[in-house]
């Protein structure tokens, strides 16, 4: 493991940044190091954690605003929000039993990765509730973008560019979300299904009814495949709008209804991909495809003996398979003829160097992908070959 620098203030990560330009030596960026496991193995002498830069910053419960240090864990994120009532809206992911560590995720890692739960699917991802960002960028500057109030639309949107960048771009050292009230119940509906395909269809018409379903999962269970629904809201409104959706979905299989703290249990589950029951030798694999392809998806994982689990209506196929360049070709063919994009998630450094973790960009989105690291990180400093070999 290289050598860390772990500054207390952002004073201190400038100084690195900027000792670190002078020698022209790179640096490996990282939070919490919850998830040194995902992308390319970072080829650097020392690595530069945003650990030290904790505590929340500003919290405004009336504008649903929070800001706070990169390093600060994502559970006391959380922790502060509850008292008021409050949640993250985009319910990120820990991914601790993902990657096998113990390491609390920060909140600068949770945007760097852009990572985001099962109620993406109507309410958006991590990255679009950055309303601002505090970073160093490779000149050992530091730039802000965006700000503390919702309705800011000054200056070039960095906020976005650098939220699943991965610490490529810049080192994060304060982030602003917009944050929403947390709701009062939830509950789900499972309905079992003969066949993924069932299963995609009864989320999809889930997902197109008027009920304001946040979270569409399918489960292939033995024999057949549960579809879970989730309602969140006020305890009589899911009421309410619960059998109104069961009488939408009745034709589509058996159905039971999770109740508020089993169904909080049960998403929590799937946001942290539990029910793949990954094993600490299989690589796992995240692809992003039209929610009808999903089963595409599924029958090639399992001609390669792998097992699936789909999440975001059948958008987000999670596919845990044994780590091989052959079973990567696999994977990452089925998502292009499919029209989507495989992700390597997680792997062995063997495999993940061997392999491209992501598609390649179209040459023009290189190219100007390309020109932004230029402007931000002219030096190349940060996580080189992370994201692609160099």
């Amino acid at each position: 493991m290289s050598a860390m620098i772990a500054p207390v203030d952002e004073a201190g990560i400038i100084a690195a940044v900027q000792a670190a330009r002078a020698a022209r030596e790179p640096l490996a960026i990282e939070g919490q190091g919850s998830k040194r496991g995902i992308l390319r193995p970072v080829q650097a002498a020392r690595s530069l954690s945003t650990r030290g830069l904790t505590g929340v910053t500003l919290y405004r419960p009336a504008e649903l605003i929070i800001s706070a240090r990169a390093g600060t864990p994502l559970a006391e994120i959380e922790a502060t929000l509850a008292e008021k009532g409050q949640h993250l809206i985009a319910e990120s992911p820990y991914l601790n039993g993902v990657f096998g560590t113990s390491a609390p995720p920060s909140i600068g890692g949770v945007v760097a990765a852009n990572l985001s739960g099962p109620r993406r699917i109507t309410w958006g991802a991590t990255r679009d509730h950055v309303m601002g960002l505090r970073f160093v960028n490779g000149a050992g500057e530091v730039i802000r973008s965006g700000g503390r109030v919702l309705k800011n639309v000054t200056g070039l949107d960095l906020c976005k560019l650098l939220s699943g960048s991965y610490g490529t771009l810049g080192v994060i050292t304060e982030v602003t979300l917009k944050v929403l009230p947390a709701p009062e119940a939830s509950a789900t509906l499972l309905i079992e299904t003969p066949d993924l395909a069932s299963a995609v269809a009864a989320l999809s018409a889930g997902l197109g009814s008027p009920f304001g379903v946040s979270g569409a999962a399918a489960l292939p269970v033995k024999d057949h495949v549960i579809a879970a629904v989730r309602l969140e809201d006020f305890a009589a409104s899911v009421t309410y709008r619960m059998e109104k959706l069961r009488g939408v979905l009745g034709s589509f299989g058996t159905q039971r209804v999770m109740e508020d703290a089993e169904s909080r249990i049960f998403w929590r589950g799937v946001r942290e991909v539990e029910p793949l029951q990954v094993m600490p030798d299989e690589a796992i694999w995240r692809v992003s495809v039209r929610p009808s392809a999903g089963p595409q998806i599924a029958a090639a994982a399992s001609a390669i003996g792998g097992r699936v689990m789909l999440d975001w209506g059948g958008g987000l196929v999670w596919v845990a398979a044994s780590p091989s360049i052959e079973n990567h070709a696999a994977i990452s063919g089925a998502a292009r003829a499919q029209g989507g994009a495989a992700m390597l998630f997680r792997a062995p450094e063997s495999l993940r160097l061997a392999v491209p973790v992501l598609p390649e960009e179209a040459a023009p989105l290189a190219k100007i992908g390309a020109r932004v690291k230029e402007a931000l990180d002219p030096g190349g400093l940060f996580n080189p070959g992370h994201i692609r070999a160099a």
